[in-house]
């Protein structure tokens, strides 16, 4: 629709508020954007690292394999500034200082070359760059590491040695990794430790970015990223643009387009003019949001395609009501690359239409060609028949529990569990070394605090769904921000109290909780929270590869409001 209808490049999705930094960093150093194997591939793992990831809470399935993982004996290396529940199966856990993952992860690559742990066959025959990364490493002994990251050096020697020494390791890692303005190269320094210690290819090993949302694969796979087409075939490329034109009957713009945090700024500008949003909340997902509110104010037509009227619907020139999971036939790829068909419990509501059809009939009405599909089956056969990663997938070969891609014999196998044995798509492995920088702004004596945010088990992202369910409404009911007991004794808190969290952007005021997963001198705040949205607060400063913005590292300052007295009413009054 963008593509073709529009005429541009300038379409993206929610992985750029979650994994885009992931991707950019996967594509550059191995050439492929997905996992190397399926979160269950744990059950063969005898070291697994965990970075970055409250999986209770954001992956709760593969969580259950992580703690079962545990118990059978697989050591658990987590690392996180916030200390996520898996810390209480783990083996190790670290608690870094926010926003130093390169340093940390510098000087465990550092002591496994000193140490020799490395596969040294497997770096000499599959990777190139390993001089380049060494020399970069060198200056990162455990000891300075340790001192940039606010740890003990043995901790980093620690991690070095059970890493380095294991049979079978695999690596997770969530949005405490990606969603930084160096998100990127925290990603490549992730691929430089699996590289390095030959930790892909095999049973038990690998590479696994914990996607955040149940089809962010697929849509990022079918080419909803503003530099790629679907299977991330490069806009750039004249061949590869010649063979979507072919397929779409149109001239496609050869220029890569704009990022959702770049298209608000463009609106801003008013670059932009127009916006076709489809089930997205930017008015409370994006960051800065009193930018989000000027910049949504400031066009000239929105069009909101929801089954809710959503904050952001409420800047809208037309609502097109669309269709729930529960109403729709088609198909989610999940975070192990897992593709499988939904199906329709319940009718439409009311006027609810099909989100694809809706799409079609304005293609249609448009006079674009390639719109006039009747059955959603179709759509996919197109959508396969030009991915090379889904081909030979289809609706009847999907069946019930669908199939990993790649697959080669849809019919009678269930797919490819474990990727890159042999080689990468981009042939050799890539290291890419980086150096540690600090976050966008730090902390100062204005805003002493660094601020986290994130998900609740409770809510799903912007609470959309979840906050209309009332069984989960009187679990999670009203915004809270949690804090270390120490910190906030320091500032004379008690449980409950009502304070203000102010950032250089704007302010919120929201209840205090204790809680001992913060680190000291950090708050976390869930971004459900639509009366005291914690992207109020976030920055939107971008990782230049990745474009992501940096919702793990906000400077903040927190005050006790003064609680309302009788003399206060009185004095009000007269």
């Amino acid at each position: 629709m963008v593509r073709v209808g529009f005429g541009t490049n300038n379409v993206d999705h929610c992985t750029r508020l979650c994994h885009a930094s992931s991707v950019a960093a996967l594509m550059e150093t191995i050439g492929s954007g997905a996992v190397s194997t399926t979160f269950r591939d744990i059950e063969n793992s005898d070291v697994a690292l965990l970075v970055g990831t409250n999986a209770t809470s954001n992956h709760p399935v593969a969580a259950t394999f992580f703690k079962q993982a545990a118990k059978r004996g697989c050591k658990l290396l987590v690392i996180d500034p916030h200390r996520p529940q898996l810390a209480d199966f783990a083996h190790r856990y670290v608690r870094l200082r926010p926003g130093t993952d390169v340093a940390f992860f510098n000087g465990v690559l550092h002591e496994i070359i000193r140490r020799g742990l490395y596969d040294r066959q497997f770096v000499a025959e599959r990777t190139e760059g390993f001089e380049r990364l060494k020399a970069t490493v060198e200056h990162y002994s455990p000891k300075v590491a340790a001192q940039l990251c606010g740890l003990d050096e043995q901790e980093i020697v620690d991690v070095a040695v059970t890493w380095g020494s294991a049979r079978a390791a695999i690596c997770f890692w969530g949005m405490g990794v990606s969603q930084h303005v160096h998100g990127t190269d925290n990603a490549r320094c992730l691929i430089s430790l699996v590289l390095l210690t030959g930790q892909v290819g095999r049973p038990g090993t690998g590479l696994h970015p914990l996607r955040g949302q149940n089809n962010v694969q697929g849509a990022s796979d079918a080419g909803l990223i503003p530099m790629v087409f679907p299977d991330y075939q490069s806009v750039t490329d004249p061949a590869i643009r010649g063979r979507f034109e072919a397929a779409w009957g149109t001239q496609l713009d050869p220029q890569p387009g704009l990022t959702v945090v770049e298209i608000m700024h463009a609106a801003l500008q008013k670059d932009v003019r127009g916006m076709y949003v489809q089930g997205e909340n930017p008015f409370v997902s994006d960051p800065n949001t009193e930018k989000v509110r000027k910049a949504l104010a400031a066009l000239d037509f929105l069009v909101v395609q929801d089954i809710f009227m959503t904050e952001t619907a409420e800047f809208a020139d037309v609502v097109l009501p669309a269709s729930s999971f529960f109403e729709k036939t088609g198909t989610y790829t999940n975070t192990d690359r897992r593709v499988q068909i939904g199906r329709p419990v319940l009718k439409l509501p009311g006027a609810a239409r099909l989100d694809w059809d809706i799409m079609c009939e304005i293609g249609r009405r448009m006079g674009v060609p390639g719109f006039e599909f009747t059955r959603i089956e179709d759509v996919f056969a197109e959508f396969a028949a030009l991915t090379e990663s889904y081909r030979g997938l289809s609706y009847e070969t999907l069946g019930l529990e669908g199939k990993l891609w790649p697959c080669k014999d849809p019919v009678h196998e269930d797919g490819q569990v474990v990727l890159f044995e042999r080689d990468f798509p981009s042939g050799r492995g890539k290291f890419v070394p980086a150096e540690f920088a600090p976050p966008n702004e730090l902390p100062s004596p204005e805003f002493p605090f660094v601020l986290t945010t994130g998900r609740l088990l409770e809510h799903w992202h912007t609470g959309t769904m979840t906050r209309r369910a009332s069984a989960l409404e009187t679990i999670e009911s009203e915004p809270y921000a949690d804090m270390r007991p120490a910190d906030m004794a320091a500032l004379g808190l008690l449980e409950g109290d009502e304070i203000a969290v102010t950032s250089r952007r704007g302010s919120i005021t929201l209840k205090v909780r204790a809680s001992e997963a913060p680190g000291a001198g950090s708050i976390f705040i869930p971004f459900c929270w639509r009366e005291a949205a914690a992207n109020v607060l976030t920055s939107d400063a971008l990782d230049p590869f990745g474009k992501i913005p940096e919702f793990k590292f906000s400077a903040v300052r927190v005050e006790k409001l003064h609680a309302p007295t009788l003399a206060d009413s009185r004095g009000a009054a007269e």
